[in-house]
């Protein structure tokens, strides 16, 4: 997988409308390596089911716990194995990829796998004889499927056509995250790598200091673009039309049916493994954009977003997991463009592994900033004045001539 090419002569012979009934013919001499490879991102929502098989395999409760062990420890490894992919499908393909919909049935499979596991779950809760500590193992399991879902409605999120964004929000409500479809979309991409961005972590800012910044910053922001929004149309917040309280809703009735059906003994596990579930999202926000920092103009707003203010990774098989999601400047730069299209760009500053490895790092701040503190400092060639930092971190890292 470390030397996954771009350009074949096989031909690849899938073709799909334009929008507008525009035909795009297939390119004769390009075809996509990793077409069949992102099928294996299903992998994730049928943990709940691969760890019951263990379990009854080998008589181990422990593989209940299967799920953090395989994106914590599984992944990370794999990520070093597989190598890197840098390359670009040619600009010439860009717009028959994007129209080629087999790629959007393999993001579209991910829910109906998501929620046959949650319901397997609470049948496991309720009835499968589980002990406490194997529930919440279980929990932990789900909580995988739920926060990687998070990156799957972050794909459909960003899409025009209409159901793929309400299925966005059918991704989000296990999580009961739904504020993130607002904030991401018209909060972080505005904002983002600036201090006025909750998911925009800074330089010096522990995990564990960032998490309670974001989860609450952003929810905040979220209600506040939403009323903004309805009061436009001469609505106030409190209305059927606000997109927050109907992704909430939906969260409400889902966990409701499923205490009815199942008992409210699973309602624990699903607040474990909603929580753990929103904070994997988080997690991944926090090293998105570490310490990085748009300048401003001469007018005081800030430049435009560059590659610079994303770091990527070329890691294969987290970028496979995670719908390449890892090539984060050229999201940015284009947030509706499709995953299967999106590029390596050269200027973007890079982690030394991909985000399954990074996140274990994340929640371990000593290393973290072992790691990574110097990697920013090279970035702005030591100059902290360009770098987003932490109030706290000034006095770490030079004192007031630090301070912009």
């Amino acid at each position: 997988m470390a030397s996954i090419a771009s350009d074949q002569t096989a031909a690849n012979p899938s073709t799909d409308g334009a929008p507008g009934g525009e035909s795009v013919p297939a390119p004769a001499r390009w075809r996509d390596h990793k077409r069949y490879a992102w099928l294996l991102a299903l992998i994730v929502p049928l943990l709940p089911f691969s760890s019951w098989m263990m379990v009854e395999l080998t008589g181990l409760g422990v593989f209940w716990f299967y799920g953090p062990v395989l994106i914590f420890g599984i992944f990370p490894l794999l990520d070093i194995l597989g190598g890197l992919d840098p390359s670009n499908p040619p600009d010439s393909v860009i717009k028959w990829l994007e129209e080629d919909r087999y790629y959007r049935w393999v993001i579209y499979l991910y829910l109906p796998l998501q929620y046959a596991g949650l319901v397997f779950a609470c049948w496991m809760f309720s009835h499968g004889g589980l002990s406490t500590v194997e529930s919440i193992g279980l929990a932990l399991t789900v909580a995988m499927v739920s926060g990687i879902a998070i990156n799957t409605a972050h794909e459909l999120g960003h899409k025009r056509t209409s159901h793929e964004r309400w299925l966005s929000r059918v991704a989000l409500a296990q999580s009961g995250y739904g504020h993130f479809f607002i904030e991401h979309n018209r909060g972080h991409h505005v904002r983002v790598a600036t201090p006025e961005d909750p998911a925009s972590a800074r330089l010096g800012e522990s995990f564990y200091a960032f998490w309670p910044r974001t989860v609450l910053g952003s929810m905040r922001s979220a209600w506040g673009l939403e009323r903004m929004r309805l009061q436009r149309t001469g609505r106030g917040p409190w209305t059927i039309r606000n997109d927050i309280l109907n992704a909430w809703a939906m969260s409400v009735v889902l966990f409701g049916g499923l205490a009815i059906v199942f008992g409210p003994v699973v309602l624990p596990y699903l607040l474990i493994q909603a929580v753990v579930g929103f904070s994997l999202l988080e997690v991944v926000n926090y090293l998105e954009h570490y310490g990085l920092l748009r300048g401003r103009r001469e007018d005081g707003r800030y430049e435009r977003t560059r590659p610079e203010h994303s770091w990527n990774s070329n890691n294969v098989v987290s970028n496979v997991l995670l719908y390449h999601l890892q090539r984060h400047s050229d999201h940015h730069a284009n947030p509706v463009r499709r995953y299967q299209a999106l590029r390596h760009v050269d200027e973007a500053p890079q982690l030394p592994t991909g985000y399954a490895g990074m996140i274990v790092t994340a929640i371990l701040p000593p290393v973290w900033r072992r790691i990574m503190d110097h990697r920013v400092l090279e970035h702005y060639e030591g100059d902290l004045t360009r770098a987003n930092i932490s109030p706290r971190a000034l006095a770490r890292y030079g004192g007031a001539e630090a301070a912009r």
